[in-house]
């Protein structure tokens, strides 16, 4: 779910508790470029004002005029946008573009209650509203699980699908964090020390003080759950990656330099990982973008883990090691020219 949605969802349960009436429309479908994907939210209110993104803003503001002009549908509906090439170039919609909206009345703020008390929680909730009654029921969801629309059934997805565990609780993993925590990843802080542990104040992070190893057992990896070690210490950080390196997990990474991470390697030999396991390690973490700073460190990390999660292949991103080397052999082929 995107974070974007969430505030879509507390924002309309708020004006609801206000008394006032709120439309939630749905993207269900899409058919060529749209802006964005099925599952984003828009809520309007009774009076116009509006939260959340279904477009780049034309069908926003056509939507807030059917809302002026008619007022709130009495039932869930189905609204189409782009059918036509002239329609299309009017929302916004390249390329024949083809939206497919849900438009559902709310007047109680107890549903969306009901919901966002689960995701506060870090449940993964399924919501499947029926368009010929408007009920909408609460069900258990699994990572797979996305956005279905049948004509007759919205079913939609919200809460965190990927899990991001970070080992040590320094200024790069608190800003990290935050990044993270934006990008709906559940995040889970890992740090033993006492030192570094009673200063974290992360809020929405779930702060762990057992041993790395033990933690990373204990939330059995899967192909959705990221794995990043920043402590600088190798008794914490080895600990954790040892582990990690033998599951799913889509992403192992670790801080430090290309030296480093190369003894680093040679240690986890040591623990009996295979070339293939140890392989799998990320390390310099992050992507090449020149970072020097704590906050610039982090975007490099968090680009990289979006990057892989997202599929993206290794040839079209540059990690920091490989940048590095590239950056060194330029260096010396521009030095041996002016040399010669």
């Amino acid at each position: 779910m995107d974070s974007l949605d969430l505030e879509v969802l507390t924002r309309a349960r708020d004006w609801l508790a206000d008394g006032r009436r709120v439309m939630l429309a749905t993207v269900v479908r899409t058919w060529g470029s749209s802006p964005r994907p099925p599952g984003a939210l828009l809520a309007l209110r009774d009076d116009g004002r509006a939260v959340g993104s279904v477009s780049g803003g034309c069908i926003e503001d056509d939507l807030i005029g059917r809302l002026a002009a008619e007022g709130l549908p009495a039932q869930p509906q189905v609204l189409s946008y782009g059918v036509g090439a002239e329609e299309a170039r009017r929302f916004g919609l390249p390329c024949g573009g083809t939206m497919e909206l849900v438009l559902e009345p709310l007047d109680h703020a107890a549903p969306l209650n009901a919901l966002l008390d689960r995701l506060v929680k870090g449940e993964l909730v399924e919501r499947r509203l029926t368009l010929a009654s408007g009920a909408a029921q609460l069900a258990a969801a699994h990572p797979e699980q996305g956005p279905s629309f049948d004509g007759r059934t919205l079913v939609s997805v919200f809460g965190p699908r990927y899990r991001l565990l970070l080992i040590g609780a320094g200024q790069l993993s608190a800003i990290l964090a935050r990044m993270a925590l934006a990008l709906d990843f559940a995040v889970t802080v890992c740090d033993p020390r006492d030192e570094w542990r009673e200063e974290w104040a992360v809020t929405g992070t779930t702060l762990s003080r057992e041993m790395p190893d033990d933690l990373v057992i204990a939330m059995r990896p899967d192909a959705r759950m990221a794995v990043v070690a920043l402590t600088h210490d190798p008794k914490l950080d080895d600990l954790a990656l040892m582990e990690a390196l033998r599951t799913p997990a889509f992403y192992v990474a670790a801080l430090g330099s290309r030296r480093n991470n190369a003894v680093r390697r040679e240690r986890l030999r040591e623990f009996d990982l295979d070339e293939a396991q140890v392989a799998a390690l990320r390390g310099p973490a992050g992507l090449y973008i020149g970072s020097r700073t704590p906050a610039e460190i982090a975007v490099s990390i968090a680009a990289e883990l979006v990057a892989v999660k997202n599929g993206v292949a290794p040839e079209r991103v540059l990690p920091v090691a490989e940048a590095k080397a590239a950056l060194e052999v330029a260096a010396d082929t521009l030095s041996a020219c002016r040399s010669g």
